[in-house]
């Protein structure tokens, strides 16, 4: 059995812009990873349009994702950026508060983690 392709709109969140239409069998959930034109994006948000037919709520033509680049590799703490800095942000969406866009190297605030154990 063929999968149901779903019409999903990509759009860039910052700066806005539409990245265009896919067919996607499936609608990735955020923080996943997604392929458009050979350019990795993270999925940050995902919206879904309803009509209302017959007393009850359907799908309505299309889905929209909003991503961005993606950001790097995730590290063995499934987050990106530098693991042993204290101000990582230990997320697949963002590296830290202070430096959110990176890079982690040369950056002038990096703290090295604290290994302080309350046990």
């Amino acid at each position: 059995m063929k999968p149901h392709h779903i019409l999903t709109e990509i759009h860039l969140y910052h700066p806005p812009q539409s990245l265009g239409h896919l067919y996607l069998a499936d609608s990735p959930q955020p923080g996943a990873q997604l392929e458009v034109a050979g350019q990795q994006y993270t999925v940050l948000e995902r919206r879904h349009r309803y009509q209302l037919q017959a007393n009850h709520y359907q799908l309505h033509h299309h889905i929209a994702l909003y991503v961005q680049p993606a950001l790097g590799a995730i590290n063995t703490m499934g987050s990106i950026g530098n693991e042993n800095c204290e101000y990582n942000a230990h997320s697949a969406l963002l590296r830290c508060a202070i430096n959110p866009d990176g890079p982690c190297k040369d950056c002038v605030f990096f703290l090295p983690k604290t290994n302080i154990s309350p046990f």
